[in-house]
């Protein structure tokens, strides 16, 4: 196993907390922002594009300064040797393409203090932890998508942080890779790691967090496990619906109207919020009378609860 903290069991045991305010230009992106990551916990921080999360990410890593409030790792100011408790494994692949995955290990490990005497039995146990001891010698550049994504996680481990940052960990890999790393990321929260997890695929945040922030406009907008978020959708299960013309869509609104079925607005197409789970032929039956071209039912998701935040920020 990984041995993931080599400090005292009061630091490791304590959480991942921030609170900050940062902005650009005199325009604010974080706004307060605030929240903790307990060990053994993987903590979700969603958002769209332009939200903060980048800028969060910074601030915890030392790249960026807060204009107010302070950045606290394990309950102490984010210093310097706070920091390397900290492995960051970036969406952008951070590797040197022309050096072998071992010599990446040894190159970062030698960037983060690791003493030498420690650092080649790093390096090994890393390489056989990740499936990488088959390719010592090869550069970086030669592996494929799934294979980088595996080394640059084990490049953020080679100081044995206790607390790691993924931002897009899964970006761009295909689904066996993408299952893979998952259960890696599994793996890591098991032996103790405080993980704090950005990802625009809802679904694997449902899979993975034990708790999710959802972001807007620099702060924490709703927070709670997947299931406290999704009882923020006044729905037990959704009917997507499509019609083929704009009158047809707006019989379709009245009749959930009279149902007492909220709307929504999913990808182009109407999703009728039903407080009960019925079936396919119950929803037909219902909506007999109407000129519809598809309909189809669907749990509640993440992606509702999401919306949802969102649109009501």
């Amino acid at each position: 196993e990984i041995k993931e903290c080599d400090w005292s069991s009061d630091v490791c045991s304590s959480d991942l907390f921030r609170w900050a305010e940062k902005g650009f230009a005199g325009a604010p992106v974080l706004r307060g922002l605030d929240f903790r990551v307990g060990p053994g916990e993987v903590y979700g921080l969603l958002g769209p594009n332009g939200c903060g999360k980048s800028t969060a990410i910074n601030l915890l890593c030392g790249l960026l300064d807060p204009d107010r409030g302070e950045v606290l790792v394990q309950g102490r100011p984010a210093d310097a040797a706070a920091r390397r408790r900290i492995g960051f494994a970036p969406q952008e692949i951070a590797l040197y393409r022309d050096l072998t995955c071992a010599e990446n290990l040894r190159f970062f490990g030698e960037v983060y203090g690791v003493p030498r005497d420690r650092l080649r039995a790093r390096v090994q146990e890393l390489l056989d932890r990740f499936g990488l001891s088959r390719f010592p010698a090869i550069p970086a550049s030669a592996l494929s998508g799934g294979w980088q994504r595996r080394l640059n996680l084990a490049v953020a481990l080679v100081h044995s942080p206790a607390a790691l940052v993924l931002d897009e960990p899964t970006a761009a890999v295909d689904i066996a890779a993408r299952h893979e790393l998952w259960q890696l990321i599994e793996q890591l929260r098991g032996q103790g790691l405080a993980l704090l997890l950005t990802t625009h695929h809802l679904d694997e945040a449902e899979r993975l967090c034990d708790r999710i922030g959802i972001m807007q406009d620099g702060a924490i907008r709703a927070e709670g496990s997947a299931e406290e978020l999704l009882r923020r959708v006044p729905a037990a299960q959704v009917a997507l619906v499509e019609a083929p013309r704009q009158s047809e869509e707006d019989r379709v609104q009245a009749r959930a109207a009279a149902l007492g079925w909220p709307v929504r607005r999913y990808a182009g197409r109407l999703g009728l919020l039903q407080p009960s789970p019925l079936s396919l032929r119950q929803t037909v039956d219902l909506l007999e009378g109407l000129d519809i071209t598809s309909l189809s039912l669907q749990p509640v998701r993440l992606e509702h609860a999401y919306l949802e935040v969102l649109a009501a920020a």
